[in-house]
């Protein structure tokens, strides 16, 4: 039998690694080829083997085109056109589902969808005026995040507000687009559940991880998170009761905070596709996110979620000061428990993701807090190892 033809949203690191799983000895037979719709010539995915369609995610022709090709669509990033792939769901299945899609891209209704659902959010508003975050700020309390509810990721949307003064200012921040405002949650730990569905209705989790960011960007991730068992449990029941209320196959990256007060998890976003702090599960688990994905939208059975040694995964990122070329210096060589994963970006940007480390602790460890202190140090040493430098003969471009 002709394997499927996957179609992907989005060519980028994302969908450069659910091009190498599909090409995979345990996926090879069950996927002939991956497609990405990418705006970006020779995007990463691309050079992993994957076709490319070069055209915006929202473009609704191209989008047309790659359900043509395609057997299976399905997405890397939250930005393709949900009416688009909704109206195309007759001759192509569409995974996650449109409508999930429609809730997940927009903030607001996502905040509404899982609060009306019984699960637990941090107390939220719209805000159309002016009098609107006003009086939700008396009721919350500052600081307080105004978030853009369309767009927003790696900390772009969002705008603390300190004190009730500044809210002129915050909305000022967003020009007119649509927001929504939030109480800060005082949190002590922020963590995810990588969970997974397949069209048969099977879910599975991995394991809770502990993340931590700076300036909105995920820095580094902790497998597993270092966490008492109830909160680390009740991460996981929150996550598949989270899976329970959305539609479609695949894999979600469900990201929560733990109160510092009492330990609740509350939910906080939700990404309806693999996810950076899934990216460890290359080196640490049974099953990667990306296998996993695919085989969800492919109908197959789940693979084991299992986590067979701890890991840290810290991403690297474009150093402030200069654009362009790069080369990467002071790589952890092959072999050892470093794992480097370069991206293929072209250029260099400020804090633009171009690659991970990982990491990892020996197989079968126990993940006591002492020894993933230890491993977080390990991991934090190897990391700070790793320079992006301007190409050979390259100088910064302003």
């Amino acid at each position: 039998a002709v394997g499927a033809v996957v179609g992907i949203i989005g060519g980028g690191q994302l969908g450069r690694m659910l091009a190498e799983a599909a090409s995979s000895a345990g996926l090879a037979e069950r996927i002939s080829r991956t497609i990405v719709l990418d705006p970006t010539p020779g995007c990463p995915a691309s050079q992993a083997g994957a076709g490319q369609i070069v055209a915006g995610f929202r473009d609704s022709a191209a989008i047309r085109e790659l359900a043509s090709r395609a057997d299976i669509v399905t997405y890397e990033i939250e930005s393709g056109d949900a009416d688009v792939l909704e109206s195309v769901q007759g001759e192509t299945q569409v995974s996650p589902s449109p409508a999930t899609l429609r809730v997940i891209q927009d903030k607001l209704l996502q905040k509404s969808f899982l609060r009306d659902r019984g699960i637990a959010v941090a107390d939220f508003a719209g805000v159309e005026t002016r009098g609107q975050l006003d009086e939700s700020l008396a009721r919350f309390g500052c600081p307080a995040i105004l978030k853009a509810r369309r767009d927003g990721y790696d900390g772009r949307g969002n705008y603390r507000i300190a004190s009730p003064g500044a809210a002129g200012e915050a909305l000022g921040h967003f020009g007119g687009r649509p927001v929504m405002v939030e109480r800060a949650v005082d949190f002590g730990m922020e963590v995810s559940v990588i969970a997974a569905r397949n069209t048969r209705g099977r879910i599975a989790t991995y394991p809770a991880v502990e993340n931590m960011h700076g300036e909105g960007i995920l820095r580094t991730t902790v497998a597993p998170a270092r966490a008492p068992h109830a909160v680390l449990d009740e991460a996981e029941r929150v996550a598949r009761r989270t899976m329970e209320v959305l539609e479609g196959a695949g894999v979600f990256g469900i990201e929560m905070f733990v109160e510092r007060a009492g330990g609740a998890v509350l939910v906080n976003e939700i990404a309806p596709r693999v996810h950076n702090s899934g990216h460890h599960t290359l080196v640490s688990s049974e099953t990667t996110q990306f296998e996993q994905h695919l085989r969800a939208v492919l109908g197959m059975d789940l693979g084991p979620t299992r986590l067979l040694r701890p890991a840290v995964m810290c991403n690297i990122l474009g150093p402030d000061g200069f654009e362009g070329p790069y080369s990467c210096a002071g790589a952890p060589g092959a072999g050892g428990d470093a794992h480097l994963k370069m991206y293929g970006k072209a250029d260099s940007k400020p804090r633009r993701k171009l690659g991970h480390l990982t990491v990892v602790g020996a197989e079968g460890a126990a993940a006591d807090a002492a020894d993933m202190d230890a491993l977080l140090d390990r991991a934090l040493a190897a990391h700070r190892a790793v320079r992006i430098e301007p190409a050979a003969g390259r100088g910064a471009r302003p």
